[in-house]
């Protein structure tokens, strides 16, 4: 039976050590490479105007403790706060649109972290989610932060995220059904025009394509729906570094729009990104060895570990 520990890798490591080799060599050298897997972080940078929900969106996703255990830097020296949970680091950036002097400071500030490169030469932001007020008309200073500050340092604009937070109040708070916390079909309506709106003037301005999603951090909807799209939009090899992280509240993942299974499709994700880093790690241990292959333990341990260790999203992978 498969011993669950509260991290992804360490259950890897654990069924490894426990296994049967035929070259105790080759399993400490893969061991190794998983060490060094563990030591990976993973960048992720929250922008949007004053407002906006940056912080609310954040404990939502993430580990409800986590701005006890993050650092915050003094606002007076410095704009960007940053959270360091296991894997990731979360930057939360001041919200933007209320003082033009400020905004130019904070500008300069975000810009300069995108700009920043890890030990291998590589940007280190690693994803840009871009969070729009929905109850606010007014979107200009979103789409400034978009067009003049994140599409020019982001490098790889597939990188970034745009998301509409406050969905409950696109209408004033008309059409949101408040027993089930979630739209009605009039809401939806609108909501689906105001996403083709935003993906519109975001392709006519910087000639880049988004699919922008609409969620509540407030109601806990479609905070799934979030995630999934956040997941598949940063590097395939560090997805699974999400999982330690994530809220553990299985509440918090239960209402979406349901047009896809996001949770099921989450767990798939993450299963894919693990699999191909382990095969990384295996590799480094031996020319053309592979998860299934050098390792066959390891190989279906990866579904099981993913559905043990994600469990609170619902839907457990056979």
């Amino acid at each position: 039976m498969l011993k669950v520990d509260n991290k992804i890798l360490n259950n890897i490591e654990n069924e490894l050590r426990n296994s049967s080799f035929d070259k105790v060599e080759n399993k400490e050298t893969i061991i190794r490479h998983i060490e060094q897997l563990k030591k990976q972080k993973l960048n992720v940078m929250f922008a949007g105007a004053t407002g906006v929900g940056k912080s609310s969106t954040i404990n939502a996703i993430f580990n409800m403790e986590i701005a006890k255990v993050g650092y915050h830097v003094d606002p007076e020296t410095a704009a960007i706060q940053k959270y360091e949970i296991d894997n990731m680091v979360l930057w939360d950036t001041p919200g933007l649109g209320d003082n033009p002097e400020k905004d130019k400071k904070y500008a300069i500030e975000i810009a300069n972290a995108l700009k920043q490169k890890d030990e291998n030469g590589e940007l280190l932001i690693d994803e840009v989610v871009v969070l729009i007020d929905g109850s606010n008309r007014d979107m200009k200073t979103a789409y400034e932060v978009i067009e003049n500050i994140i599409v020019p340092y982001i490098g790889d604009t597939k990188r970034i995220v745009i998301a509409i937070n406050q969905c409950d109040m696109a209408l004033k708070g008309r059409y949101w059904n408040y027993d089930i916390s979630q739209p009605d079909q009039q809401l939806v309506s609108f909501l689906n025009e105001k996403v083709i709106s935003v993906r519109n003037r975001i392709s006519e301005t910087t000639g880049i394509v988004t699919n922008p999603i609409y969620y509540s951090a407030l109601h806990h909807y479609n905070i799934s729906k979030l995630l999934l799209t956040m997941i598949t939009s940063m590097p395939e090899t560090k997805r699974f570094l999400f999982t330690d992280s994530l809220n553990k509240n299985p509440e918090i993942w239960k209402r979406n729009d349901e047009l896809e299974d996001y949770n099921n499709k989450i767990q798939e994700e993450v299963k894919g990104s693990l699999s191909k880093a382990l095969d990384g790690a295996a590799k480094g241990a031996a020319a053309g060895a592979t998860v299934g292959g050098l390792i066959p333990v390891i190989g279906p341990t990866v579904g099981a570990v993913v559905g043990a260790v994600l469990g609170f999203l619902g839907g457990l992978m056979e």
